[in-house]
């Protein structure tokens, strides 16, 4: 079992930057890959970036084009999402996910935190 907590989520102007994290808890971190998705009201959780288990391979939401970057320190089991240059669009709860599946996606996700909400608006 893992619990996930994520942290970070807040009111920022267009054009912020924000951090967001997500420490886990319960069977080893480094043995899962993560992922950050998002869900703004009315739509479908859409993946935005995920790191495999030791960092080594990135994988990324294209239309967010290089604004997001994922990234994960193992020992302190936390995994992190920088957010640059946001927009309204982004405004979104957004879920960190863990899975030992090769694929980082919302079918694949094993344990969801219970999100943290960016609320971007000027």
């Amino acid at each position: 079992q893992v619990q996930l907590v994520e942290s970070g989520g807040r009111l920022v102007q267009p054009g912020g930057s924000l951090r967001l994290s997500c420490v886990a808890s319960g069977r080893a971190f480094s043995s899962y890959s993560m992922g950050w998705f998002r869900q703004a009201p009315g739509s479908e959780r859409e993946f935005v970036e995920g790191i495999s288990w030791m960092g080594q391979t990135r994988y990324y939401n294209s239309s967010m084009k290089g604004r997001f970057i994922a990234s994960r320190d193992n020992d302190k089991n936390t995994f992190y999402l920088r957010m640059d240059d946001l927009t309204p669009e982004d405004t979104a709860v957004y879920y960190c996910g863990a899975t030992r599946s090769p694929s980082i996606s919302r079918s694949a996700i094993e344990y969801w935190g219970k999100g943290t909400l960016v609320t971007v608006s000027s």
